[in-house]
């Protein structure tokens, strides 16, 4: 490397991190991620933690979620724009930096689009590990846009689910998924209503856009035993269960500060009870309790997932050797001369 780049920062695109989950296999990349996320979760005192600060606008959300531990710091800039795709453009566009907390240094900037669809499906399918039934085989995925195919192939992955029942009020979206479940070798079949793709299903996974107080399940779509994993891009004002759900329900959370803001828990009392993840992988509580317990994972994506995420980036670019390095800060001989870096760049086009 020059001496420019002495201290480079490790740069991954969206073509290199394409690259990456497709020589690795996108299933592997699922579960070596839900590995580092369990690793940190179990570590949870570790880290400061904060909720994710966030510009509102009528067409969507821009977040920055920043999260740290002693060595570690880590933020994703992400937005949720559901009527992106009448501009070309996704509903959820990310990029992320992982730096040294000892000098500052940005260690790595990555893409985060992809990877926050993979990270998603991680966590669902270790969330619904600890609280699902055992032996789970048929789950309905509400809502068949940019994450679905990821959260079939973790569940399927991760907890051996063999059966997929499909429903989204855009019928192009669910032929979408059937085709690529069908490449995959996933048994998949579309039903024309919730109520009907619900029934009879052991995990049930909302995974809606829309920016709006959605009824997406009713109390009397819940069967006993299920696992509901509420999914759905959250903000203030989104939700997609009926508060009966949540009241009939355990429900378990992320980070609880963000999630009563956020999240379906929005809708109940400030002393709505839940719990937290991480303290059912600390040995602290228990998860499901009974095999007719209806179980929800709250989820709104917290920051840790995505610093394990970036850290799981780092170490699968460092084990593929993929080494391109950007020159995102000024690499100075002498630190208190930053004036004297302008001139030097500009000698150094001269002279090329």
């Amino acid at each position: 490397m020059s001496p420019k780049l002495q201290h480079a920062t490790r740069f991954l695109d969206a073509g290199t991190v394409a690259a990456l989950f497709a020589r690795k296999g996108v299933a592997n990349c699922i579960a070596g991620l839900a590995d580092y996320i369990r690793d940190d979760f179990q570590r949870w005192d570790a880290f400061d933690k904060t909720a994710r600060v966030a510009a509102h606008s009528p067409h969507g959300v821009i977040e920055l979620m920043p999260v740290a531990d002693r060595a570690l710091y880590a933020f994703k800039y992400v937005n949720g724009h559901p009527g992106n795709h009448r501009h070309g453009l996704s509903t959820v566009m990310a990029f992320g930096v992982l730096a040294e907390v000892e000098t500052g240094w940005p260690l790595l900037l990555s893409e985060l689009t992809l990877t926050t669809a993979l990270r998603t499906a991680a966590m669902s399918a270790l969330a619904a590990g600890l609280l699902a039934r055992p032996g789970c085989r048929r789950m309905a995925v509400i809502g068949n846009g940019a994450q679905s195919e990821f959260q079939a192939l973790a569940f399927h992955r991760l907890l051996g689910v063999t059966q997929f029942h499909l429903y989204d009020t855009d019928p192009a979206a669910t032929a979408k998924l059937l085709a690529n479940l069908a490449r995959l070798g996933l048994s998949a079949r579309a039903f024309g209503s919730t109520r009907e793709a619900v029934r009879g299903c052991d995990i049930v996974s909302t995974i809606t856009a829309d920016k709006t107080r959605a009824t997406i399940l009713t109390p009397d779509m819940i069967e006993p035993g299920m696992h509901i994993n509420a999914v759905g891009g959250d903000c203030p004002g989104k939700t997609e269960l009926h508060p009966e759900v949540l009241r009939r329900a355990d429900v378990f959370v992320e980070y609880e500060p963000q999630t009563r803001c956020e999240g379906e828990i929005q809708q109940m009392p400030a002393d709505f009870p839940v719990t937290e993840l991480w303290r059912i992988l600390a040995d602290e509580t228990l998860g499901r309790q009974g095999a007719a317990d209806v179980t929800i994972f709250d989820s709104v994506g917290f920051a840790l997932e995505d610093f394990s995420a970036l850290r799981y980036l780092r170490d699968v670019a460092a084990e593929l050797e993929v080494d391109a390095g950007i020159s995102l800060i000024p690499d100075l001989p002498d630190p208190k001369n930053l004036f004297g870096y302008i001139p030097a760049v500009a000698g150094l086009a001269r002279a090329a």
